[in-house]
């Protein structure tokens, strides 16, 4: 049985394209060569997996289709949903670069080690990442992905230290 903590993400489908059932997908880092040495992928948290049909890209999105997918209508339901590989296929990262998914679901803890919330979303600017970082009220803040802010980040045990100026933590 697949289990989703053996997968990891390398993108969401953010949209169709033509009616072909090709589907316009957002990875995750820059890495877009890697996407074309697939032959299949998962997709969803149920993990359904696809063989892939056709691959190409524009320097910022990877637009693929699915074999046996050759329609619009096949594929709707399919847009917003993340692109799983698994762990073993897992490209190498530099110094200082994580994986969406070792850093969604952190616990985010101060400098004095007080729990400020977890990490529930990622937002990708072209500067820098910016960290959706939820209190035990919902209440949202975000936290610049900079070596001012994050001290220390723990994928093991999913811990993320940061040092927020005022204000930063609503």
């Amino acid at each position: 049985m697949k289990k989703l903590s053996d997968f990891s993400i390398i993108g969401k489908i953010i949209n169709t394209r033509g009616i072909k059932g090709e589907l316009k997908v957002q990875p995750v880092n820059e890495d877009l060569a890697r996407f074309y040495e697939l032959e299949s992928v998962f997709v969803g948290e149920n993990l359904e997996e696809f063989e892939i049909l056709k691959i190409s890209d524009n320097n910022k999105f990877i637009f693929m289709s699915f074999r046996d997918y050759e329609n619009i209508n096949d594929v709707l339901h399919l847009k917003g949903e993340n692109i799983y590989v698994h762990d073993t296929r897992r490209v190498e990262l530099k110094e200082n670069q994580f994986f969406v998914d070792d850093i969604i679901g952190s616990k985010v803890v101060n400098t004095e080690n007080i729990v400020l919330g977890i990490i529930i979303d990622i937002i990708e600017n072209p500067a820098n990442d910016v960290y959706v970082l939820e209190d035990e009220k919902r209440v949202r803040s975000f936290i610049p992905a900079v070596k001012a802010f994050i001290k220390k980040v723990d994928t093991e045990n999913k811990v993320i230290v940061i040092d927020p100026i005022e204000g930063m933590i609503n």
